[in-house]
């Protein structure tokens, strides 16, 4: 039996990468279910439907989809392209705007302890639009600072969701 070339096996990865996904629906399943399973309920405990059971149908349904599609991709299904998508997969990703996503949310988390929802928000808001190709210097800072203090807002005063305000907590 001879061994695959490492070219034959990075064209078989390629043809067959939906495994991907596969592998990360399987970990997320696994991960709900080991939380889900694991977590003390005593208290919280009133009938017969608990705070485990949505966590349990979810995991579970994680775990038979992740199944269901290595099924499908290893019997060669694949999925097709939306008629109205226009992306052209012979053009390389776009690693700037990737990295410049992944290190506005990274700072968005960091800063938000420090500096609260509103200010670490609007530092999120208008990065991303920065990341995604807005120069509008003028206006992006101001869009992004009103849609923080709103979302703020609503999650804060109106759903009863805390989030940390940061320097701003008196004035908010």
């Amino acid at each position: 039996m001879t061994t695959p070339s490492p070219t034959t096996a990075r064209s078989w990865l390629r043809e067959h990468s939906e495994l991907g996904v596969c592998v990360l629906l399987l970990v997320l399943g696994v991960l709900v279910l080991t939380d889900a399973l694991t977590m003390d309920v005593d208290i919280t405990q009133r009938g017969p439907v608990g705070p485990r059971t949505v966590p349990v149908v979810v995991g579970t349904g994680l775990l038979v989809v992740a199944v269901l599609l290595a099924v499908d991709v290893l019997r060669g299904g694949r999925g097709e392209a939306e008629g109205g998508e226009d992306v052209d997969l012979a053009e390389p990703a776009d690693r700037r705007t990737v990295a410049l996503l992944t290190g506005v949310f990274l700072a968005f988390a960091v800063l938000i302890d420090p500096l609260g929802f509103p200010i670490s928000g609007a530092l999120l808001f208008w990065g991303s639009a920065y990341a995604l190709g807005s120069r509008h210097y003028d206006r992006d800072p101001l869009i992004a600072a009103g849609l923080s203090l709103v979302t703020y807002f609503v999650f804060d005063n109106l759903l009863g969701v805390p989030l940390p305000g940061g320097p701003l907590m008196g004035v908010l």
